[in-house]
C-alpha cells in the first residue's frame, strides 16, 4: 500500500473542503433547525413558572408527527413546539445571509481548521484505501472493476476513514453550530486543537467518538456512492465514446453525478449524526430523538447538502486528477 494515493486524496480533499466550508456550515445550521422544543430563555406557557436557578432539561420526545389532521407528540400538552404550519422555513441563502448579518462574514468559516484536519484524516484515509482496493481487485487481464466491487471497496474505505477522522468531525460540527446557540450555551472554541482538548477534558475522551457508529455508516454510504459513482460514470462515458479518461468534461460530468447521488443517499443519517455530535453529554438518548419533528426532519438541509456536495465532489475529483498528473512520476 503506497503513500502517494493518501497524499493525493488528502491534498484534493483539503482544497475542496476549505473552498466549500461555508456551504457545509449552512447545511449544519439548517439540519439543527427545530432541534430544541423548549429553551430556558423561552417559556411558551405563561402559567408555567420556570426557575432559571435550577437546571431544567426540556422533555425531549422520542417521536413527534405534525400532520394536516393534528399533532401527535410526547410533549406535555402545555408545552408544544411550533407546528409545521407556523414554523418558518429558511432557504440556504437566507440562512447564509442571517449568519453574515448577525455574526459577521468570518462566521461562514467557523470551524475551518477542523475541516482541514478532518480532510487530512478522514478523506486521505478513505481515498487511499479505496485506491489500494481498486488496484488489488481490478482484473489484471480485462481491467474490469465491477460496480458491486466498487461499492464494496467504498464501504470498507469509508468505514476505516470515519473511525480515524471522527474526533475532527465532532469538533467541526461543534464549531460550525456554535453561533446558532444562545450566548450562555456557546462553547467559543478557539481552534480545533482547543475544541478537541476541551471536549476530552470536560466530557471524556470517548466523547470524541460520539456518534461514531453514525459517522461510520454515513462515511460508508458517502464513499461507496461518491467514489463508485464517479468511477462508474467515468467508465460509461469513456466506453460510450462521449469522453476521454483525461478529459475535463468527463471529470466534471462524473463528479457532478457522484455529488448528487452521495447527497441524496447520505442526508438522513447525516442529520442524525450532526444532531448527536452537537448535543451536550446529557442530551439525546438515541437516534430517534434526533427526528423529533417527524420523518421529514431527516431530509432537513437536503438542498444545501446537494449544493455543497456537488461543488465539493467536483472540486475534489478535478483537483485529484490534476494532483495525480503532477505526481505521476514521483516515487514514494
Amino acid at each position: 500500500m503506497g503513500f502517494k494515493p493518501f497524499l493525493e486524496g488528502g491534498i484534493a480533499a483539503i482544497i475542496a473542503g476549505a473552498l466549500t466550508h461555508p456551504l457545509d456550515l449552512i447545511k449544519v445550521r439548517m439540519q439543527l433547525q427545530g432541534e430544541h422544543s423548549v429553551s430556558l430563555d423561552q417559556n411558551p406557557n405563561p402559567n408555567l413558572v420556570l426557575d432559571h436557578n435550577l437546571p431544567v432539561k426540556p422533555y425531549r420526545p422520542v417521536f413527534a408527527l405534525d400532520s394536516l389532521i393534528g399533532s401527535i407528540s410526547l410533549l406535555p400538552s402545555s408545552i408544544h413546539a411550533p407546528s409545521s404550519s407556523t414554523r418558518s422555513v429558511m432557504t440556504p441563502f437566507a440562512v447564509g445571509a442571517h449568519i453574515v448579518k448577525t455574526e459577521g462574514p468570518a462566521a461562514l468559516f467557523s470551524g475551518v481548521s477542523a475541516t482541514v484536519l478532518r480532510q487530512m484524516l478522514y478523506s486521505a484515509t478513505r481515498m487511499g484505501i479505496y485506491d489500494f482496493l481498486k488496484r488489488r481487485w481490478t482484473d489484471r487481464l480485462t481491467g474490469n472493476f465491477p460496480l458491486v466491487t466498487k461499492i464494496t471497496a467504498g464501504l470498507i474505505a469509508g468505514a476505516v476513514g470515519s473511525v480515524v477522522g471522527n474526533p475532527a468531525d465532532v469538533a467541526m460540527v461543534r464549531m460550525q453550530a456554535d453561533g446558532s446557540l444562545p450566548l450562555n450555551r456557546r462553547r467559543n472554541y478557539k481552534s480545533v486543537v482547543d475544541a478537541l482538548e476541551r471536549i476530552a477534558r470536560q466530557e471524556g475522551v470517548s466523547s470524541l467518538w460520539r456518534g461514531s457508529w453514525l459517522t461510520v455508516n454515513r462515511a460508508m454510504i458517502v464513499t461507496a456512492s461518491q467514489l463508485a459513482t464517479y468511477d462508474h460514470v467515468k467508465e460509461i462515458l469513456v466506453a460510450g465514446g462521449r469522453g476521454t479518461p483525461g478529459g475535463i468534461g468527463t471529470h466534471v460530468a462524473a463528479s457532478f453525478a457522484a455529488g448528487i447521488v452521495a447527497a441524496v443517499a447520505s442526508n438522513p443519517i447525516d442529520v442524525v449524526k450532526t444532531r448527536m455530535m452537537n448535543a451536550d453529554k446529557e442530551n439525546y438518548g438515541g437516534p430517534l430523538d434526533c427526528a423529533e419533528e417527524g420523518p421529514m426532519a431527516l431530509y432537513k438541509g437536503l438542498v444545501p447538502t446537494a449544493t455543497r456536495q456537488g461543488p465539493f465532489t467536483m472540486i475534489l475529483f478535478l483537483t485529484l486528477e490534476q494532483v495525480r498528473g503532477l505526481l505521476k512520476d514521483v516515487k514514494f
